[in-house]
């Protein structure tokens, strides 16, 4: 899961890319494709893991590196997966009314590429804080 996340990433510079070459079919795309994949592992397999391992220990484990990484990851993610589904139903679809649709894409759509980066990272220290043995202790 890991490097899917991790080829996501690339894509969507690969899709940040397509946009400065104009490409603006090819990009949006590109763009659908990676927030809507990224929407089923997040209800696949993120939020199942995050259920079972560390929701029950919430808040009184959060002082814990353990917990703190993957909450913080999963807060972060999640407010940056409805952001980019925002700007999908914005930008490809007539389903917003004209008053909450985006105007200016451009700030939208950097913010939300840096903020997935942010979350990409954090999400790799979480594998790394659950899955790397003897590299820390729970």
């Amino acid at each position: 899961m890991l490097l899917l996340e991790i080829a996501m990433g690339v894509g969507l510079l690969t899709g940040a890319w397509l946009a400065r070459a104009r490409r603006f079919r090819q990009h949006a795309c590109c763009q659908s494709v990676i927030v809507l994949l990224n929407l089923a592992v997040i209800g696949l397999m993120m939020i199942p893991s995050f259920r079972v391992h560390v929701f029950p220990r919430i808040p009184g484990r959060l002082g814990k590196a353990y917990y703190a990484l993957a909450t913080t990851h999963a807060g972060l993610g999640t407010f940056t997966e409805l952001a980019a589904l925002y700007i999908l139903l914005s930008a490809g679809t007539q389903v917003l009314p004209g008053k909450l649709r985006i105007t200016k894409y451009k700030p939208w759509m950097r913010s939300v590429l840096v903020l997935w980066w942010g979350v990409l990272f954090l999400g790799v220290a979480t594998y790394t804080r659950w899955y790397v043995p003897g590299l820390f202790r729970k």
